[in-house]
């Protein structure tokens, strides 16, 4: 007989597997279509599980009272969703009808005999319809009578695929059947041999279904399944009769969704995600097996949906136990993000029935005791409260264990929080009147340690070094201890599932250019670095580029985002600027502008404190007119379409709204990453977003995403020894000694006033001040502030204490804030006010998508070197830096401008550096040397350069004045940014 690799084929594979593991295969007879229920099984349950039932509720006729039940039963559902229905149960005048046991605790042999009573039934070709008897689902999944989930299965060898399945929910399953009512089912499983996918609510064309995928090679899809096809974990592993109690135990819920402006609610209902559920799990069961003193870092990329995942740890952490008690007595949740509060709250309200057993702190210490006193098992606390909160607490606690769960690790977990958690939860608490100093010190170093009684959850998109050196899992490479996460969702796999948008697949660069001119007769010299950038930002602030480049965002808006209707017409806009100032500046050009075109949208405007504009103070409500807080709900609603920023909302902002952005600010690093992924949160008909950016180019966005792309791993770990050779090279400059640290470290610790600790320092600092030169102060206050870097962080993780290490550290913590900065006189003071800009004019260059690279990208550990030398500043003249600025960034005349420019600024410079005799110079000889070497690199540049461009090669052959200056200015930008 030959293979059947039908999708009926497919689909006996299903239920074969799924009833030789306790589940009842059920029959499509048996589905009552007019109450949407499996009424057979729902009577064997009732009557193996509460006979007085049968006979009260009269199920086993056809009759009013039964009647009366099922629709009753049917109400609830539609009321409450099937969710909290199996959970609670259903009232029905005088009786109480439970439709699912939970399960049972260790040792209850009579909750263990209810919870084998549940009925799991699986059912083929259930006919669904009330109105046309052909419509069937292939596969339909029961609890005791009562739908849970339905399947559409598709097979790659018939040539359909899972979003064939997902058509066919959204064309075919008219979403006001019965079954497809919201809340009736917890998902909706499109299918095939390779891929999942799942809707927790139909709405036909607009369902939106999300993938339940293992993930494979850091991306989409699941990896190949020696055992059987790739996607049997659905029915292998997730929805086993155990794995969907536990969904439906702690996973899957309805929440409603408030309108805070029209008081609207909106319920929507949740099924986790395949990462969700996996990290949960193995994160519980580790915590299990080895108890409280773990690290554990989740690499779970931006819009991944970590809210849900923290909220549904927070609460499964306060039942688990390790040798029969529980492992953690209180779980802390460590948060920027007010949302969390509600979503916790509302996560543990639904699934715990003991009570309020949430805490979140807003006042202080006090009531993080009261808190623990009266055993509310989560408490939540922001980043910027905790330090306060927990640093009188101490001793109070010590035996108790905790669970420190941190959302976006890398803003949380720096140096003063990790201190004054660990100090206020250590088990060795409060100083002794009889402590000595030794004492201590050792107190002091212990509390800097992370906590053996607690175990740490951190959570980040963007992991720093330092976030994985201490939260990370080290493993050995090639004899380098290496660290990575517990669990990652990449970046590329939720772009590939479709779950997040690439906001790099549309990024436009923006080139400005301008030419500025001298105001004055004489022509004073300037430094030529600060000149240039003082220049720049002259320019690009300046009230004609402003407005240039705000009625350039709104024609695009209008255009290309309004004008082809993204997000259905409902698409938004981000500006990101990089000033306050410079918010407020483009809040205006861009208000008055869509007066001026007499558009219907306005913009709004965000940032923090009062500044000080035009004159007098403004406030985002009196620019905006209404309130601060109303800003994120503002922005859903018309006519605001604008949201300017500085600073403000560039991370851990969530609107799916969000479609394009236009950068006005310098990007680079994790900031890059998160400021561009407030666009990435995917909702129905958003498919694309789009960057218009006017400060930064291809390769350094490109650098900032790159560590992100794929699981990020760190190199190697902080070398300890560092810290050695920084003390010795501190100690030889003498500014300090070893019995003037003693005794401002004893007279601190014991309490000393201001009037004891400031002659010791401010005796260093005249040392500081009378031995040593320009250069050696430089150097001393660069290696102070990296060994106090460097021990603020190994402090946290070492193995080891070492005191004198503790010492220097809050010593040199002191010295640093009173070391003066060397003078440096401003000599590019004054150029603003002999200049003018003559022209100005920016250039959107082509629409670019930048590619990031397939591969884990190991990132630097913590840098422990100091800061350099001194820079010697260069001076040139008024005209000269101006004609170089314009040759720069000004309009040139040749026959193709922009791309000549573009070879001078970058082409050129780069092959002339790659020169291997002139590289061998500038590493092995002079700068005179090196000088001659780069003009023969040059001269064999521009000589390649006649194949591409002969205007620029007879300019540079024919023209001295051009030749010198493109010869100096490609010897500066070489030989200077090789020696940076």
């Amino acid at each position: 007989m030959k293979s059947d690799t039908s999708e009926k084929g497919l689909e006996t594979l299903i239920v074969d597997h799924m009833t030789s593991t306790g589940w009842i295969a059920g029959k499509p007879a048996d589905y009552d279509r007019a109450f949407a229920i499996d009424l057979a099984q729902l009577i064997e349950f009732v009557r193996a599980t509460q006979p007085k039932l049968i006979e009260a509720l009269d199920l086993e006729n056809d009759d009013p009272t039964r009647r009366s039940f099922l629709s009753r039963l049917q109400g609830e559902i539609t009321k409450r969703g099937v969710i909290d229905v199996l959970r609670k149960g259903v009232k029905h005048g005088q009786h109480h009808v439970d439709l699912f046991f939970g399960t049972p605790s260790p040792g209850n042999l009579h909750a263990t005999e209810r919870y084998a009573a549940n009925r799991f039934i699986v059912t083929r070709q259930v006919r669904y319809s009330q109105n046309e008897e052909q419509n069937a689902l292939d596969v339909c999944l029961f609890i005791n009578g009562l739908p849970i989930a339905t399947f559409e299965l598709k097979n790659s060898l018939t040539k359909q695929t899972v979003a064939d399945a997902v058509e066919q929910y959204k064309r075919d399953r008219d979403p006001r059947e019965l079954l497809f009512l919201f809340g009736r089912c917890i998902a909706h499983f499109a299918v095939d041999d390779a891929e999942v996918r799942f809707c927790p609510e139909l709405k036909g064309k607009a369902s939106w279904f999300l993938p339940f995928n293992k993930g494979w090679n850091d991306g989409a899809g699941n990896p190949p399944n020696p055992h059987g096809l790739k996607t049997d974990y659905l029915w292998k592993e997730t929805l086993t009769k155990h794995g969907l109690t536990e969904i439906l135990e702690h996973y899957a819920q309805i929440v409603e969704e408030t309108n805070k402006k029209t008081g609207k609610k909106k319920r929507v209902q949740i099924f986790p995600r395949y990462h969700q559920l996996d990290v949960v799990r193995k994160l519980l069961a580790h915590a299990a097996q080895h108890g409280a003193g773990k690290r554990y870092l989740i690499e779970h990329s931006a819009g991944s949906g970590k809210s849900n995942s923290i909220a549904w740890l927070a609460h499964q952490l306060t039942s688990v136990e390790k040798d029969d008690k529980q492992a953690f007595d209180t779980i802390i949740v460590v948060t920027d993000r007010t949302i969390l509060d509600s979503q916790i709250r509302e996560t543990i309200k639904q699934f715990d029935h003991v009570g309020a057993t949430v805490g979140a702190v807003t006042e202080g210490s006090k009531q993080l005791r009261e808190f623990i006193e009266q055993g509310k098992r989560v408490i939540i606390s922001t980043v910027q409260k905790f330090p306060f909160i927990v640093e009188d607490i101490g001793i109070e606690h010590r035996g108790r264990s905790f669970a420190i769960i941190i959302d976006e690790a890398h803003s949380s977990q720096g140096g003063k929080t990790s201190a004054a958690l660990s100090t206020a939860l250590a088990e060795a608490g409060a100083e002794e009147d009889d402590e000595t100093i030794e004492d201590t010190i050792n107190r002091v170093m212990g509390a800097k340690k992370l906590l053996p009684n607690a175990s740490y959850f951190a959570f980040t998109a963007t992991p720093k070094n330092k976030t994985l050196e201490i939260f990370g899992e080290p493993y050995l490479d090639g004899g380098e201890t290496k660290h990575c996460p517990f669990h990652s969702y990449t970046m590329k796999q939720a772009i590939e599932e479709g779950f997040i948008l690439d906001v790099l697949k549309n990024y436009t660069p923006v080139d400005s250019y301008y030419k500025l001119v001298k105001t004055v007769e004489d022509d004073p010299e300037y430094d030529t670095k600060r000149a240039k950038k003082k220049l720049r930002h002259y320019v690009e602030s300046h009230s004609h580029a402003i407005r240039l480049k705000a009625e350039i965002m709104v024609d695009h808006f209008q255009e290309q985002v309004i004008g082809l209707n993204k997000i259905g017409g409902q698409a938004r806009a981000m500006v990101v600027t990089g000033s306050i100032e410079r918010a407020i500046d483009y809040f205006h050009a861009i208000r008055d502008y869509l007066k001026e075109i007499k558009s219907p949208y306005q913009a709004i405007v965000a940032f923090s404190g009062e500044p000080e504009y035009g004159g007098h103070k403004v406030t985002e409500a009196s620019l905006n007119k209404f309130p601060s807080k109303e800003i994120a709900d503002r922005i859903q609603e018309d006519p605001y379409r604008f949201l300017i920023c500085a600073d403000k909302f560039q991370t851990g902002y969530d609107e799916p709204l969000l479609h394009t952005m236009y950068v006005d600010k310098p990007l680079s690093g994790v900031k890059a990453v998160q400021t561009l992924s407030r666009l990435n949160r995917a909702r129905p008909q958003k498919y694309d977003t789009f960057v218009l950016d006017f400060q930064n180019d291809v390769d350094t966005i490109q650098k900032a995403f790159a560590p992100y792309y794929r699981t990020t791993i760190l190199s190697q770990e902080t070398d300890p020894n560092k810290l050695h050779d920084l003390k010795a090279a501190l100690d030889g400059f003498q500014v300090y000694s070893q019995a003037q640290i003693d005794d401002l470290v004893a007279k601190y610790l014991k309490g000393a006033g201001r009037e004891q600790l400031d002659p010791i320092l401010d005796a260093c600092v005249a040392t500081y001040i009378d031995e040593l030169d320009e250069d050696q102060q430089v150097e001393f206050k660069g290696k102070a502030k990296a060994f106090v870097r460097t021990y603020g962080f190994l402090s946290a993780i070492l193995p080891y204490t070492n005191a004198e290490w503790e010492k220097l550290s809050i010593f040199l913590n002191f010295l640093v804030s009173k070391l003066p900065a060397p003078k440096e006189e401003d000599l590019s003071k004054g150029i603003l006010e002999a200049i003018d800009m003559d022209s100005y004019r920016v250039e959107k260059k082509a629409v670019v998508r930048i590619q990031l690279p397939d591969q884990d990208v190991e990132i630097e550990p913590v840098p422990t070197d100091a800061g350099g030398r001194k820079s010697e500043p260069e001076l040139d003249r008024l005209s000269n830096i101006l004609n170089d600025f314009n040759e720069q960034f000004g309009n040139i005349e040749w026959q193709d401008g922009d791309r000549v420019r573009r070879m001078i600024s970058e082409e050129i410079p780069a092959k002339v550096a790659a020169d291997k005799a002139y590289q061998n110079a500038m590493q092995n000889s002079d700068k005179q040397n090196a000088k001659i070497e780069h003009e023969k690199a040059l001269k064999r540049v521009m000589t390649a350069v006649l194949n591409d461009d002969t205007q620029l090669f007879s300019k540079f052959q024919d023209d001295p004045s051009f030749r010198k200056w493109l010869t100096d200015k490609m010897f500066s930008m070489t030989y200077e940014k090789a020696g940076e």
